[in-house]
């Protein structure tokens, strides 16, 4: 297993004052070895099928039954307007995916495993973050074609559409970091991955990502507008208009962002913690 991660061979040592190279070089070849398994492991699991079904799942279920109700809203294009929600459920259901896998690392042995080799503690995750962003983007792209087909078209330029997608995938790896720290200290790795898929998916159906918030009972408005799927469908639907993305629109989705990262890294870290015991 030392040779598979590139570990150091017994006996070598450094000279004193020189400059170790050789150990940035096999941490990398460490990287590089443990992203191409998870790599892999996403294939044989289906991940990435799972990729490719889950845009046109949703684009099927939300645009085929509801598109004649909405077309009637003036104005509406219900195949551009879904475009967003699509986009953040595709990349959503991709990044709780990562909770499996850190969840899995951790109860297989595979991360104890890893502790006893001569090997960054940041090699892992790091490795697992280049596996979920791999399958991250192959969702976007999915997303991207499935949203072409029901009549979506780019109205924001080039310069609106790489802010969509680079938005999109920016959220998609703050929840795929908080997946994954949720994964590293969960005791069950299938609940953990529904603990997280669920919410966000009752969040997009309480959104304006379906739905304009008018056709939401005055009551649950509100709720609808301000939580964050609704925010982040906001700053999508800008950066793919030829309006300008101003900080007022994009102020929600900041701090939303900030919350997400902060909760991650204090997970990850309990998780690398726990590691060491």
């Amino acid at each position: 297993m030392t040779q598979l991660v590139g570990g150091q061979e017994a006996g070598a040592q450094t000279i004193p004052g020189e400059v170790d190279v050789s150990n940035g070089v096999r941490a990398i070849r460490q990287w590089w070895t443990l992203t191409a398994r998870g790599l892999v492991k996403v294939l044989r699991n289906g991940e990435f099928a799972f990729a490719f079904i889950a845009p046109v799942f949703l684009a099927v279920c939300f645009y085929v039954p509801l598109r004649k109700i909405m077309d009637t809203v003036p104005g509406m294009d219900y195949g551009t307007f879904l475009t967003p929600i699509i986009i953040l459920l595709s990349i959503s259901f991709a990044a709780t995916s990562a909770a499996m896998r850190s969840a899995f690392d951790v109860s297989d042995g595979i991360s104890a495993r890893f502790r006893i080799l001569p090997m960054p503690r940041s090699v892992p995750p790091l490795a697992r973050l280049a596996t979920n962003a791999a399958l991250l983007i192959i969702s976007l792209i999915c997303a991207a074609v499935a949203c072409l087909i029901i009549g979506w078209r780019p109205s924001g330029g080039v310069g609106g559409t790489v802010s969509l997608f680079a938005i999109a995938l920016g959220i998609g790896i703050l929840l795929a970091l908080l997946s994954d720290g949720a994964g590293g200290v969960a005791s069950s790795p299938e609940a953990t991955s529904q603990l997280l898929g669920l919410p966000m998916m009752i969040l997009g159906l309480v959104s304006t990502g379906f739905s304009p918030e008018e056709r939401f009972p005055e009551w649950i408005r509100g709720f609808a507008r301000n939580q964050p799927v609704s925010q982040f469908v906001d700053v999508l639907r800008v950066a793919d208009s030829p309006e300008s993305l101003t900080w007022s629109v994009a102020a929600p989705t900041v701090w939303w962002c900030v919350g997400i990262a902060v909760v991650a890294v204090a997970l990850l870290t309990v998780g690398v913690r726990g590691a060491r015991r």
